[in-house]
């Protein structure tokens, strides 16, 4: 700082000029009141000034060695009359009893300017310096040693610091740290010496501290130049009054409007249920009926409700508290479980309350980690490929369990774990990603039971039914997906295979889709589908399932998306051999007529037995393919509620072209909140 100061008051040409008449002076008076000691230049027209030593007067305070601050001045008639050689490291002048003038300093050996009693200093000889008398209180050997030191490290002081870590012997643990910090970084007035020190426990004269001072003040008067050029005017202060005056009332309701919202949201949030969870509910009216000859069926009028409590303890995750109720029951032509629709998947036909489904699901690094402990499948977690008919089962989407998704998901469900390592994001498709997952049936149950031969099947999780899931699915972009399944499942006597474990989404754990032979061939005869009684009703079964699903939007308005899978089938007591196929294609025209509104046609084949082997030999059977058709029209009323009238025609129930078709309609309304 002092660097500066003194840079500052040498190169103003008033300071200047005062300095070279009070050392003419110094050299000329009689009585030594004043002495001057000048560093003059060698160039005869400088740009710039160096800085000068001056030993003040016997009040002033000696100079000390302090950091210089950089400046610079304009030359004045005098600075340019001046030339010198190089400045010398000290300069001291005696005072004289004559007037000090041209004779008398060649007579003291002094070369002078021509015309001034001005020294030149021979560039030959760097120093000059002559013995002072006993009588001069200023001009000891001491001082001129503090001078000459001080000049020295004025001429070569370090460039300005940017950071205050540059200066080497400046710690953080100093009482003043900060303010010097402050100095340098936010203000940029302060300079160290050249060896990168500050060299702050020295002490400052009251004019090196003017001098500082000064210079951070015109420091800080270019910052607040430089920051303010384009505040704003008297002008634009006075439209914005008058914009104020002019809307007043406006503003003023505004007020008043912003007052009873923050009353109100106290008052929600004084009164809320919770504040880490919310509840996002269906209500779904249906009224249902099947039109054939083949069975004296009735038109019903029924409900399902589900209540979804969704708690978020760190934003990203989700716990699913789900409670729901029901009182429909599926018409199930011939025994199959073909046509069931969505709102039949109800814990119970009397609209009692349970909980069908409990999971927690949170992210890990770039990967999604899903939880189940009760109710959950693998559709939770895996994408299923099938936009616009597929909705969870909801009430919003396809009829159908069998539109909704691939038979493959409803293998297996209940309690486990599932992870889905994810790359980019698809919102509507899901992103390129590989699911792994695993569900059990019975997890909660440490038990067994006797099966009617006086064998046991084990529950708990990992010896009674369960289903393994593997998908990779890529998605190539927002319109464009595909996936590959597989799932390997273990299922105990009498329990079906498409019959999502058994979960309390499906009242008793009745299967949800397709043939009765499909879910369990043991139960095929007495049913009308023919199938000779070749595998023991004691056995439990083994499933491997593959899958291949798609979906290709071709715009905003017209979709595609099927899939196709096989399961094959064996039993654990004997060489007893299944095969199971499905496939379907639908094809969705969301925002036809309204937005929110969907145009849904699908056609398939729900899982039939295709095959069947006894001992390693062919089973003749009759595998009548039983078609699926089904259209839908949901028509969006409000944000809220919708209505969906559709139809569903199952050709050949439970794969037996002997058995007429069943011909389903439905119109239901949901209600989403």
């Amino acid at each position: 700082m002092a660097k500066f100061i003194w840079k500052s008051l040498v190169f103003s040409p008033a300071v200047l000029g005062a300095a070279l008449v009070v050392s003419s002076a110094a050299i000329a008076a009689q009585t030594p009141a004043a002495k001057e000691v000048i560093q003059p230049q060698t160039v005869e027209a400088l740009p710039e000034l160096q800085p000068v030593a001056i030993a003040t007067a016997p009040e002033t305070p000696t100079v000390s060695s302090i950091p210089v601050f950089s400046a610079t001045a304009e030359k004045s008639e005098l600075e340019q009359k001046v030339v010198a050689t190089e400045a010398p490291e000290q300069l001291a002048v005696a005072p004289s009893q004559e007037p000090a003038t041209a004779d008398s300093a060649q007579a003291l050996g002094v070369e002078t300017i021509e015309g001034t009693s001005l020294p030149v200093v021979p560039a030959a000889d760097s120093k000059l310096a002559q013995t002072a008398p006993a009588g001069n209180t200023v001009g000891n050997n001491s001082v001129l040693e503090q001078i000459n030191r001080y000049s020295q490290e004025g001429n070569n002081s370090q460039s300005q610091v940017t950071n205050v870590s540059q200066l080497s012997d400046v710690e953080p643990t100093d009482w003043a740290y900060e303010a010097l910090r402050s100095l340098v970084e936010r203000y940029g007035c302060i300079a160290g010496y050249p060896d990168g020190t500050y060299r702050g426990n020295r002490a400052m004269s009251r004019y090196e501290f003017a001098a500082g001072l000064n210079a951070c003040l015109l420091q800080i008067e270019k910052l607040i130049a430089a920051s303010t050029a384009d505040f704003v005017t008297k002008e634009d202060l006075a439209t914005l009054q008058r914009l104020i005056d002019e809307f007043g009332a406006e503003l003023a309701t505004l007020r008043t409007r912003v007052d009873n919202l923050e009353g109100r949201v106290t008052f929600l949030e004084n009164h809320q249920f919770s504040t880490t969870t919310k509840l996002v509910g269906e209500a779904i009216f249906a009224v249902t009926d099947e039109f054939s000859d083949r069975e004296d069926t009735n038109t019903i009028f029924g409900d399902r409700v589900r209540l979804d409590f969704q708690t978020s303890f760190t934003g990203r995750d989700v716990l699913h508290t789900r409670l729901a109720a029901g009182n429909t029951t599926p018409f199930q032509p011939n025994g199959s479980f073909e046509g069931n629709q969505t709102f039949d998947l109800n814990p119970g036909n009397n609209n009692d309350i349970a909980l069908d489904w409990l999971a927690y699901e949170f992210p890990f690094g770039a990967s999604k980690v899903y939880i189940a402990a009760a109710g959950g499948i693998h559709a939770d977690y895996a994408p299923v490929l099938n936009p616009y008919f597929y909705d969870g089962d909801g009430g919003t989407a396809a009829l159908s369990s069998f539109a909704q998704q691939s038979p493959i998901y409803r293998i297996g469900g209940g309690a486990g774990i599932g992870i889905r390592l994810g790359v980019g994001t698809a919102p509507i498709l899901g992103p390129t990603s590989l699911s792994l997952g695993y569900l059990a049936d019975n997890g909660n149950n440490p038990g067994s039971f006797t099966r009617p031969d006086g064998g046991t099947s084990d529950f708990g999780l990992f010896n009674g039914d369960y289903s393994a899931l593997a998908q990779l699915n890529f998605t190539v972009s927002d319109r464009l997906g595909l996936a590959a399944t597989y799932v390997h499942g273990y299922h105990n006597a009498g329990d079906g295979i498409f019959d999502l474990g058994g979960s309390p989404r499906s009242a008793g754990g009745r299967p949800v889709t397709g043939t009765l032979g499909a879910n369990d061939p043991t139960l095929a005869t007495g049913t009308g589908a023919r199938f000779p009684l070749v595998l023991a009703r004691d056995t439990a079964l083994i499933t491997n399932s593959y899958g291949l699903e798609a979906a290709l939007r071709l715009s905003d308005r017209f979709s595609l998306s099927g899939f196709v899978g096989k399961t094959d089938i064996s039993a654990v007591e004997n060489s007893t051999r299944g095969e199971v196929w499905y496939y379907g294609l639908g094809v969705a025209f969301p925002d036809l007529g309204k937005r929110g509104n969907i145009l849904g046609i699908f056609a398939g084949v729900e899982p039939y037995l295709a095959g069947l082997e006894v001992q390693g030999s062919p089973v003749g059977i009759k595998n009548d393919l039983s078609y699926h058709l089904e259209g839908f029209y949901k028509y969006q009323l409000t944000d809220n509620i919708s209505v969906t009238p559709g139809i569903i025609w199952i050709t050949a129930p439970n794969q037996n072209d002997d058995n007429e078709d069943a011909v389903i309609g439905t119109l239901r309304t949901t209600f989403s909140f």
